[in-house]
């Protein structure tokens, strides 16, 4: 490799709630050379995601936190450049657990799969064909379970992931209303993604607005938020209702422990489910759900909006981006 400068982005300080530029500093290092079974990967795009704030808390939820000093852990999609491996060969795209840095050095493990669609964008492997849209699809599908005729409501309606769950619980049959933060973003749920209704919980009384969009009630909650708006929805469940729980980004910190509204008489008295699910368990269904997605994509039954911001030096401030609602689609960097 010619040119063997990498730039990386690591992280310098745990933040104390959502993480800031300030938290992160852009080095450049060597690019080491590549071991048996190794791969060399040039990042394209990186991937900016809500769950990236728990990944650098101090307390662990499902994975270990990022360790101060190291590179920002992160999906990322590019080009194999060199290969050890028997699987992989140079000009193979793919995606996987590459971190905030410009060139990858990584085993197999970090590679979570070629992308052999070779018809759509690249950047497609980290929204609606990656991770955003294989959790939207098992979160709906296999969690919530949506028969046709339902009414799905969704939090952050307009995000990567709560757009393609209002347009497969669309594709599913059932009826939509989506939950949104700003008048753009309102407009967005409706005339893009598809949805019957939307809400601007920014603006007005959202309680009341959930009545008029859903008369008999929720059958069910994709929840992406928990805090006040949920506790809103959970009021308004239909008898059998099925909740969600994929993220929950309106919570500031979980030391001390939140609290609020009790969910068990509601759950009780409409006889409703809550689950919660990591989309990381899910893994070996991978193919199965990005092969209906891709078709979906093509079939033009489902749409998608990216939001790219151009150059590594965007990364340090781009989750903190995402909890400001600045985002107009699934938030990339592109660095390729």
């Amino acid at each position: 490799m010619k040119n063997n400068r990498n730039r990386q982005v690591i992280l310098k300080s745990r933040p104390a709630d959502i993480p800031q530029a300030d938290n992160f500093e852009i080095i450049v290092s060597d690019v080491p050379d590549l071991r048996d079974g190794q791969i060399l990967v040039q990042n394209i795009y990186l991937s900016v995601e809500p769950a990236m704030r728990g990944w650098v808390s101090s307390v662990a939820n499902y994975s270990e936190p990022v360790r101060i000093g190291d590179v920002m852990r992160s999906f990322a999609a590019g080009e194999v450049l060199q290969s050890t491996h028997p699987d992989f060969k140079p000009g193979d795209r793919v995606m996987g657990m590459f971190g905030w840095q410009e060139f990858a050095v990584v085993g197999p493990g970090a590679v979570t799969r070629k992308v052999r669609e070779d018809d759509l964008p690249l950047s497609l492997s980290l929204g609606v064909t990656g991770i955003n849209g294989v959790t939207a699809y098992f979160g709906l599908l296999d969690v919530g379970q949506p028969r046709p005729g339902d009414t799905v409501v969704v939090s952050t309606a307009a995000g990567a992931v709560g757009s393609a769950v209002g347009q497969i619980a669309k594709i599913a049959g059932c009826r939509t209303v989506g939950i949104a933060g700003g008048p753009a973003k309102v407009a967005q749920c409706r005339e893009q993604f598809g949805y019957d209704a939307a809400i601007d919980y920014k603006s007005g009384d959202i309680e009341a607005a959930l009545v008029a969009a859903c008369p008999k009630g929720i059958d069910l909650y994709f929840d992406n938020t928990g805090g006040a708006i949920s506790d809103v929805v959970l009021r308004h469940l239909a008898v059998g209702a099925r909740v969600v729980i994929c993220g929950t980004a309106s919570v500031s910190s979980w030391n001390p422990w939140p609290s609020g509204p009790r969910a068990e008489r509601h759950l009780l008295v409409k006889r409703a489910r809550m689950q919660g699910f990591v989309i990381f368990d899910y893994a070996p269904r991978f193919e199965e759900a990005i092969a209906r997605l891709a078709q979906w994509l093509r079939e033009g039954r489902l749409c998608y909006s990216e939001d790219i911001l151009e150059g590594i030096e965007h990364a340090p401030g781009a989750i903190a981006t995402l909890y400001r609602g600045e985002n107009t689609g699934k938030r990339l960097i592109r660095i390729g």
